[in-house]
């Protein structure tokens, strides 16, 4: 079953762009599978660099002018470097196909920016345009449920559909929204074996990692202390490596789109914290497999923890398809005081409580300081924000 993605008419627009494409996105969450859609209606072909003999042929007529290696291709109007990151010469060489002007679109594919954006995106510097994949947003989960139907408003939604909502949104923060996870009736083995198997390939790739072990244990313990401050310096004594180390390994994480930080808002630096992180996994059944806990309780000891996270990530996700137009902040003061969730744009600036059900008493201290009403998330008014 093919779920619709919003980014297939994002990248339908970008394609009357004459500008090379660069789609990024972690591995499983549908990069290829969209490109594929796309290319039905297109005359296209696929190199998929993770697999040597792709790999080969694009070196090989990497040394034929332009216009002779898009012909040994069978010209095609749409040429997809899928995995483009595990050749660190594709920016070099797609840059001199673009400079000469051929017709065929480009597009590459990549499962995390860490080589990607370093190394083929600085080659083609001007000449890309970026779109970034997530996982499934929930409004792309809702569309096929047999009980939803477009023509139904949120007040309707929430009124006449709350235990269906309900039901997909705990099932939502539990398997997490990768697309194999959604449609697949093994969801827990599936998850188990994304973790293990595919999520985190190129950060073990990566030459900066040492230990694999240590990255495994590092994501254990990220994965007990989401919604809560993260020390460095307490998960380098944890796993016996630098705080430099443990710096090194989060940020692999973070532009392999496995988690994402969230950091202090302040501008009094006397009075509030500045200086701490959050860490978020983007997508909350990543993190449960991780964990080995796919308990479906609403009673589990970590169901506030995993609410704030998988609420966080959906606002994330959406403005990750818009192309990162917001910063996500977290707020707390010296005495205490405490706002879960923070989004500033160039002309936005709103500030959430997150709570699946019972309201607590809302902070005065961050509306008296900046202005800003902080408004409740919770399960009752969740679509208002997500939709």
């Amino acid at each position: 079953m093919y779920i619709h993605r919003i980014a297939e008419s994002k990248i339908k627009n970008l394609l009357i762009s004459p500008k090379v494409i660069i789609l990024l996105g972690a591995r499983q969450v549908g990069k290829t599978t969209l490109i594929q859609r796309i290319i039905r209606h297109n005359k296209g072909l696929v190199l998929n660099l993770d697999i040597e003999v792709d790999k080969a042929r694009l070196l090989g007529i990497s040394h034929l002018v332009p216009k002779d290696a898009i012909r040994s291709l069978g010209n095609p109007s749409l040429f997809i470097i899928d995995e483009a990151q595990r050749l660190p010469e594709a920016g070099r060489i797609v840059k001199g196909w673009f400079d000469s002007k051929i017709k065929t679109k480009i597009v590459l594919l990549g499962s995390s920016s860490l080589n990607l954006l370093s190394r083929s995106a600085e080659s083609l510097t001007g000449r890309n345009v970026k779109l970034f994949l997530p996982p499934l947003l929930f409004s792309e989960v809702l569309s096929p449920q047999p009980w939803y139907s477009e023509k139904l408003t949120s007040d309707i939604l929430k009124q006449d559909f709350h235990n269906q909502l309900d039901a997909l949104i705990q099932e939502q923060m539990i398997y997490g929204s990768y697309p194999e996870t959604v449609v697949t009736s093994q969801k827990q083995q599936y998850l188990l074996n994304l973790v293990s198997d595919y999520l985190l390939k190129d950060v073990f790739q990566s030459t900066l990692i040492n230990s694999p072990d240590t990255v495994k244990k590092l994501l254990l313990l990220l994965a007990h202390q989401i919604g809560s401050e993260v020390s460095l310096t307490e998960l380098a004594n944890n796993l016996q490596i630098s705080r430099v180390t443990v710096e090194k390994y989060l940020d692999l994480l973070e532009r392999s789109f496995v988690i994402f930080r969230l950091p202090a808002f302040s501008n009094n630096l006397r009075k509030e914290i500045v200086k701490s992180h959050k860490i978020f996994f983007w997508d909350t059944g990543v993190r449960n497999a991780i964990l080995k806990d796919f308990n479906f309780s609403g009673f589990r000891n970590d169901f506030g923890l995993l609410w704030e996270n998988w609420v966080i990530a959906e606002l994330a996700k959406k403005d990750l398809l818009e192309g990162q137009l917001n910063n996500f902040y977290f707020w707390r003061t010296m005495n205490g005081s405490e706002v879960d969730l923070i989004i500033k744009g160039s002309s936005t600036f709103k500030a959430y409580e997150i709570k699946w059900s019972k309201e607590r008493q809302i902070c005065k201290a961050f509306t008296n300081r900046y202005h800003v009403p902080v408004k409740t998330i919770s399960k009752n008014n969740v679509i208002d924000f997500i939709l």
